[in-house]
């Protein structure tokens, strides 16, 4: 997953060096191969390294900024996945007003400002993560904490421990939603279009438009799939005062598989 990432952030950086700039939906690409990226090295790298028996790899500072990084890469991957639905979902959308007119003229001045809100709603949203954040501690694991391995996630009680569960999933589930619903969009949209013109494309592979609309919604397909394995794991770790180590593997290994898979649809 991480060199998967990282060729496609390098093929978008020789396609700015050679033609200068980037498509909007290039650029949402790019950000999400960033996002996933960000995810698999602050979260999946040192899990691992845990796992196979290297301790005390962080210290109270560096699992505040490893946790609170991978907060916001998580939460940018989900973000970035439902706008890069929504994004597909206008540009194939028939012209049906004015408004939608005007909006897929805009649509390309929208995604940076788009990217920049995302930024600076998920840092907020997320500034919480590293008071709870600290190296872990030897002896027994205490109640309502997250055992992360190399580091530990304590929310002190159980109330501001379920708060937060609850409010991740809220925020997931709702761009979930979304994404969904303008993948679902751009399925009717391509078995409508694909009934009008059967056979006169047949030849050709379907247009470049069709297959970006295809692709984006496996993408979607896929995070909704590993989505779901993850979220079933983090209802159970919310019901149980103490998470063994073993789920909180699980529920890492779940929910990097759409990190690692994505590049490869992207490529």
């Amino acid at each position: 997953g991480i060199l998967a990432n990282i060729l496609v952030l390098l093929a978008y950086i020789h396609i700015i060096m050679t033609d200068l700039h980037l498509q909007p939906v290039d650029m949402i690409l790019c950000h999400l191969a960033f996002a996933d990226l960000m995810l698999l090295l602050t979260r999946c790298i040192p899990q691992t390294m845990t796992v196979f028996g290297l301790g005390n790899l962080l210290d109270d500072s560096g699992c505040k900024v490893v946790i609170y990084t991978y907060r916001i890469a998580r939460a940018l991957s989900v973000c970035i996945t439902c706008m890069l639905s929504v994004f597909q979902a206008v540009t194939v959308a028939p012209v049906s007003g004015p408004f939608l007119s005007r909006l897929k003229a805009k649509l390309p001045q929208l995604v940076i400002p788009t990217f920049v809100a995302l930024w600076l709603i998920n840092m907020a949203v997320c500034i919480a993560a590293p008071f709870f954040s600290v190296a872990p501690r030897n002896g027994t694991v205490p109640p309502f904490t997250l055992n992360l391995g190399f580091c530990h996630v304590d929310f002190r009680d159980n109330l501001s421990y379920v708060i937060n569960g609850v409010a991740v999933s809220v925020r997931d589930f709702a761009f979930v939603g979304v994404m969904l619903a303008s993948s679902v969009y751009i399925l009717v949209l391509l078995h409508r279009h694909s009934r009008k013109v059967r056979g006169i494309r047949r030849s050709q592979g379907g247009t470049m438009e069709t297959r970006a609309a295809k692709t984006v919604v496996m993408l979607v397909v896929l995070y909704a799939v590993f989505f779901g394995i993850d979220n079933v794991i983090w209802i159970y770790m919310l019901t149980v005062a103490q998470v063994p180590p073993v789920v909180a593997d699980m529920r890492v290994f779940f929910s990097s598989c759409y990190a690692s898979l994505s590049p490869f649809l992207i490529i």
